[in-house]
């Protein structure tokens, strides 16, 4: 599929009042982040409705609307409804992470970051929480996040520049370019507001593309009906290329208990997603977080089950099938095929507010911990806020940069890229998080070892060519982490008790 396709003036014409629109919310928010307090959280100012879709909308990136219809596209080539599974398996993972995580970490969190010395970032936190004076546990959370952050934002530039290849035939790297352009502009700018204010637009904005194709996919089935009749039909040739070592498809192909609990232990990722707490710390009040729970686990069981749909339904009615990574660009070629340009333009509009909503979210949180946790922490401690503004901004542009070496293989899948970076959040900081809300015999030692250890599980666990035994390493490395903070802590209380 090419540029040449489709008609590329409404298209762009589309691409361009959307950008300008987020770069208007941009330079508005410029006009009221004075702060450094204003730029990473604005100010503890967001209501119910902003708080939820910024954190459903910078939670759900581009593989919401390309890895995970790829996902069910590739089972569904292989077995049908059957082979489609393994998405829904990690659907239902992330729709039970995301409410748990709104009804257990949101309020808690919200509460005890404000008492901490009216903490701005997770390190921050952490460091107040356990009375850490050494200043050990935020350099290893700041540089934590840094690592993971970088490789998480890489997945969205690799979403972009798949994007504008697929719909105006541009050579990869300038894809990316150009796809990445305008979300660095407006972050750079405007800082927290302009990222929350623009995830409203942009999670409204996925919301309707991807009910709009999933109900066009069900359409060119005929039906739900006669839709599961054809996929159970479907000839063994069309399956294409077997999926590469070590990818998600790979892992999960032939569902075994082993599979499952890796799909459904996405949902153990979300306590540990800095960019997700980050919506949590900056809502106005605890009393609107319910609302805000509501409204964000509707939105995500929808679209998730949206997701789902137009994978499955892509694999019945795409010809000839899509094979390797281009089976992420099955929510493209629906769109442009069969969809007039207007309409197509506003849902592939969908795919880019997606992309930017979690990379801008991610490269916020990222130059927060360098300004903040880093900069400050260790270079000049007193440094005015205009000055940690600016070093904000520029490690945005620093660390975008880097994402972008790393996003240069046009190979890349963005569900892996995402796959791995959610586990080593997930594992690093969702049991030191859990503990530091629920325990108050939690030791500072104790959050830096399962710290340690949950990161650096997820990293060695992940090349060992698709985890051992298939087994996400999200789940090893949560778990290690969780008997690790547990273990030294008690062994803590052990040696104090016979001093």
């Amino acid at each position: 599929m090419s540029g040449s396709s489709i008609d590329q003036p409404v298209i762009i014409a589309t691409f361009a009042v959307y950008m300008a629109v987020c770069l208007v919310l941009g330079l508005v928010a410029w006009q009221r982040t004075g702060s450094l307090a204003d730029y990473l959280l604005g100010g503890r100012s967001l209501g119910s409705w902003v708080t939820a879709f910024g954190a459903q909308a910078s939670d759900m990136s581009g593989w919401l609307l390309m890895g995970l219809p790829g996902l069910a596209y590739a089972g569904s080539l292989s077995g049908g409804l059957t082979g489609s599974s393994d998405a829904v398996w990690l659907a239902t993972g992330l729709a039970a992470g995301t409410w748990l995580n709104w009804r257990y970490v949101a309020a808690p969190l919200r509460q005890a970051t404000e008492q901490a010395g009216n903490a701005l970032t997770l390190p921050d936190y952490l460091e107040h929480r356990f009375a850490d004076h050494t200043r050990v546990l935020r350099s290893l959370s700041a540089v934590l996040i840094l690592i993971f952050f970088t490789f998480y934002a890489s997945a969205g530039f690799v979403a972009a520049g798949k994007l504008f290849e697929s719909l105006f035939g541009m050579p990869y790297i300038e894809a990316m370019v150009w796809g990445s352009a305008v979300m660095l502009a407006y972050t750079v700018i405007g800082g927290f507001l302009a990222v929350s204010w623009s995830d409203v637009l942009q999670g409204s904005l996925m919301f309707v593309a991807l009910i709009a194709v999933a109900a066009l996919g069900v359409a060119l089935v005929g039906g739900p009906v006669d839709g599961i009749a054809r996929l159970g039909t479907l000839p063994s040739e069309l399956m294409g290329s077997e999926p590469a070592a070590g990818s998600v498809d790979a892992t999960h192909a032939t569902l075994s208990v082993i599979g499952i609990v890796s799909l459904l232990a996405w949902g153990l990722g979300y306590p540990g997603q800095p960019h997700i707490l980050a919506r949590f710390m900056a809502i106005r009040t605890v009393a609107a977080i319910p609302v805000a729970r509501r409204v964000a686990t509707i939105w995500t069981v929808i679209v998730l089950a949206a997701a789902v749909v137009i994978g499955v339904t892509g694999a019945a009615v795409i010809d000839p099938p899509l094979s390797g990574a281009e089976r992420e660009t099955v929510f493209i070629a629906l769109s442009t095929r069969h969809l007039h340009p207007v309409l197509a333009g506003i849902c592939l509009a969908g795919i880019l507010a997606a992309i930017m909503s979690t990379a801008a979210a991610q490269l916020l949180v990222a130059s927060s911990a360098f300004a903040e946790d880093l900069y400050r922490g260790f270079v000049r401690r007193g440094a005015t806020d205009r000055e940690l503004l600016w070093a904000g901004r520029i490690a945005v542009l620093v660390i975008a940069a880097i994402a972008f070496t790393i996003a240069r293989d046009p190979a890349s899948q963005v569900l892996d890229l995402v796959a791995w970076a959610w586990a080593g959040f997930g594992a690093a900081f969702g049991p030191v998080i859990l503990f530091a809300l629920y325990s108050t015999t939690v030791t500072r030692n104790a959050a830096v070892a399962g710290m340690l250890v949950g990161g650096v599980t997820v990293i060695v666990w992940g090349q060992t060519g698709g985890g051992l035994f298939g087994l996400y390493e999200l789940v090893p490395g949560f778990l290690l982490s969780l008997a690790t903070i547990a273990g030294v802590s008690r062994h803590s209380a052990w040696r104090s008790r016979f001093r």
